[in-house]
């Protein structure tokens, strides 16, 4: 009986990423899956709000001066369907908070994406190239970290909003936003990326592909940054959660957000002023989400770095 050859079927991309460490870590690490459940929960419901939530609060004609100042539904003069009471112009709270928890990982978002983006050219060029071009990056990167993240995004939101005529103030305030995060946010991944780049540009398969006169934007591209993206990802995903905290002391010292598009910050900067007249509702509960939201993604980078580390398997 002649043997019959066996065919090998390559495993699907899924099972492989079931069978890696990483799998096995997060399937062990409850405080992990836990996070992430949050996490995606409150993303989520944030980007579904015009679908799920009770009331638009850009939307004027939705609101009620007379069901302004509503506690919440579990409280004596409470009114369905405010389930978290109404603020002091008559907006639903839980609308109100997940339109604002849209525009503050809205925020996050593209601002970590535009950090990491900056960051990883500028720190494979400096790493890559080296010498006066390296001096000066770096150089340049030690100035924007002698200065705190907070006051940088201060004095350029500043700026920019005065540049900014009246009527695109409060347009742009969100790219103003972006733009203050960005700008002290690059450096870490560049520094990151520049010590990754030194090392990896003298290993024998970046000498080989010199050899084959490979171009210098391949190599850095194609070579070196994908051996650089572990450390990147963990500061990444940490950085999240810093850049949801300055928009959101931002908007709170009053040089965010402005009220008429609420993001987290914007409503505790609010809120704080009914804390003491017995509307506490009010600045609780985006206390509560901005919290949840942060310690969320802490918690899922702490999980991360551990996980992606070598000298921990």
């Amino acid at each position: 009986m002649a043997d019959t050859d066996t065919i090998s079927v390559r495993p699907s991309r899924f099972s492989r990423a079931r069978s890696s460490d990483l799998w096995w870590s997060f399937t062990h690490s409850l405080s992990a899956r836990i996070a992430l459940a949050i996490l995606l929960l409150l993303i989520v419901t944030a980007f579904l709000a015009p679908l799920i939530a009770p009331q638009n609060p850009y939307d004027p004609a939705q609101l009620d001066m007379w069901k302004s100042e509503l506690p919440p539904i579990w409280l004596d003069g409470s009114e369905w369907p405010y389930l978290l009471g109404t603020d002091t112009q008559g907006r639903d709270m839980l609308s109100v908070m997940l339109y604002g928890t849209r525009t503050s990982v809205m925020i996050g978002i593209v601002s970590v994406a535009l950090s990491l983006m900056i960051g990883l050219t500028i720190g494979l060029v400096a790493g890559y190239f080296g010498g006066i071009l390296d001096n000066i990056l770096m150089r340049i990167g030690d100035v924007v970290l002698s200065i705190p993240t907070i006051l940088i995004a201060i004095l350029v939101s500043a700026v920019v909003r005065q540049m900014l005529p009246p009527d695109l103030r409060e347009i742009g305030a969100s790219a103003v936003l972006i733009l203050a995060i960005t700008i002290s946010g690059w450096v870490q991944y560049a520094r990151t990326v520049r010590a990754q780049s030194i090392v990896e540009k003298g290993k024998e398969y970046v000498m080989a592909a010199k050899l084959l006169n490979v171009s210098s934007r391949r190599i850095m591209a194609r070579h070196i940054l994908p051996n650089t993206l572990t450390p990147v990802l963990v500061a990444a995903t940490l950085s999240f959660g810093m850049a949801i905290l300055t928009e959101a002391t931002l908007s709170f010292l009053g040089i965010g957000m402005p009220p008429g598009q609420p993001s987290l910050g914007t409503l505790i900067r609010i809120g704080n002023q009914y804390l003491f007249s017995g509307m506490w509702w009010i600045v609780i509960f985006p206390v509560l989400q901005l919290s949840l939201l942060v310690i969320s993604v802490n918690l899922l980078g702490d999980w991360l770095r551990d996980a992606l580390n070598p000298k921990l398997r």
